[in-house]
């Protein structure tokens, strides 16, 4: 018997023992660990996001532009990337040149950019995680991987789900998704972490919640 055979063999044993594909599969798994109410639920979101290193502010609406307009200054960008649906009053407290996402950027006119503001399509509680998938205010996934510092904007409670299985009815998975865990950080043997390989050395998320009488919350992370 040739090796052929017996890799194709081994191929029809296996597919003997796949189930209909009209059977549904049985997915028994919880779908989000304990009862938490709304406000728990953006408390632990936040608690997790600064566990991975991501810096958490809490906003109202009102408060965003300036909130933004801070952390673009201090983080000392003079450019930043804008999504071509990001609502354009985010950036209205923001001094840095507006750089536009478009089909022609390059990695290299990209790095040259200081920050990224863009928005999500759904936020984590428990695994602490934003979800994009190039909404429009979101736009192309190179404008997040190649600048160093990405500012997120999450609505709450809007935008927030307790877990992976409610962020998934939520999602279509033919749209580009990118699932982010703190800033971008990668480890060696002697597990030593280095920030900023493979995307923005700095995630700063911004929860910004409706009306006008909230005050920004302490910043998480490094």
């Amino acid at each position: 018997m040739s090796s052929r055979e017996r890799i194709l063999g081994r191929v029809r044993r296996a597919l003997a023992e796949v189930r209909d594909e009209d059977t549904p599969v049985e997915r028994a798994y919880l779908r989000e660990h304990g009862e938490r109410s709304v406000a728990e639920t953006v408390d632990l979101l936040a608690e997790n996001l600064a566990d991975y290193r991501a810096r958490v502010h809490r906003c109202t609406e009102d408060e965003l532009a300036a909130v933004i307009g801070r952390l673009v200054a201090e983080h000392g960008s003079s450019s930043v990337a804008v999504p071509a649906g990001l609502p354009p009053e985010w950036l209205a407290s923001t001094r840095a040149e507006q750089v536009a996402d478009r089909a022609g950027s390059i990695p290299h006119e990209l790095d040259r950019v200081g920050s990224v503001v863009t928005g999500c399509a759904v936020a984590i509680a428990e695994t602490g995680t934003i979800v994009l998938d190039g909404g429009p205010d979101q736009g192309r996934r190179r404008i997040t991987l190649v600048p160093d510092h990405h500012i997120c904007v999450v609505r709450v409670p809007d935008q927030v789900v307790s877990s992976v299985p409610q962020a998934l009815e939520r999602l279509d998975p033919a749209r580009p998704l990118t699932w982010i865990s703190g800033p971008s950080a990668t480890s060696d043997i002697e597990l030593d972490r280095v920030e900023g390989v493979h995307g923005p050395r700095t995630l700063e998320v911004v929860l910004v919640s409706g009306g006008s009488q909230g005050t920004e919350a302490g910043t998480g992370g490094s």
